[in-house]
């Protein structure tokens, strides 16, 4: 485990949770620390402040990103701005807290993050939405297999829709079914993941929008009851 904070104060507190927790950790104080540490020490997860001087978190995260490196990060904030935070969730960042946070909240956060990038299927599993195929247990996903890469908590996301295609789950029950935790980041976070989903599988996304409730996954072929014409021309 990878923690980027300047604090010392807080860099400890994160550090006593995190190995109370079962977690080998590493602590670094500033951003160009932190891409090298990532780069050499492959953690299984990084925790990082976006407030670093000279190279912020979110520079650090597009970075890492920009040079294919997907571990996933869980973002520290000390500013209440939505801006900020969708701006990293953008990036790729897999969740947040915002300072003063429980630790307790931050490692039970990481531990939903850690259990959506290993995954919790223990036998072999691909769904499929016409060209677009995703496997449960490799946690790849392609389109007409070509692999797109995707986040952990974007790969969850889409997964949970398409495991029960046509029903359509509100923003609260995704961030409690997806995210595992209540609706207190409000329903923006789920929206700028579907975003995302959307951008990078482009017309071969199975997520719809239905206005004012939430978002359900398309029936494919394959799902469609007898008589069921699918969506109209």
């Amino acid at each position: 485990m990878l923690v980027v904070e300047d604090e010392p104060a807080i860099a400890d507190v994160l550090r006593l949770n995190l190995r109370a927790a079962g977690y080998g950790v590493e602590v670094v104080g500033d951003g160009a620390s932190a891409l090298d540490a990532a780069r050499d020490l492959r953690p299984s997860a990084i925790v990082l402040d976006i407030g670093l001087p000279v190279l912020d978190g979110i520079e650090v995260c597009r970075r890492l990103r920009g040079r294919g490196d997907w571990t996933p990060v869980l973002f520290v904030t000390a500013r209440d701005d939505e801006v900020d935070r969708i701006v990293g969730l953008e990036l790729g960042a897999d969740d947040y807290v915002t300072k003063p946070f429980s630790p307790r909240e931050l490692v039970a956060r990481l531990g939903g993050v850690l259990r959506r990038t290993r995954g919790e299927t223990h036998a072999p599993e691909v769904l499929h939405y016409g060209e677009l195929t995703l496997d449960l247990t490799s946690h790849e996903v392609r389109i007409a297999g070509r692999e797109i890469a995707l986040t952990a908590t974007e790969f969850d996301l889409l997964s949970h829709l398409l495991r029960r295609p046509g029903v359509v789950f509100t923003r609260e029950q995704l961030l409690s079914d997806v995210w595992g935790y209540a609706a207190t980041a409000g329903g923006r976070t789920v929206d700028v993941h579907v975003a995302q989903v959307r951008a990078k599988l482009g017309d071969a996304s199975p997520i719809r929008t239905v206005r004012s409730v939430g978002y359900a996954a398309e029936r494919g072929p394959r799902d469609r009851p007898a008589g069921d014409p699918g969506r109209p021309s």
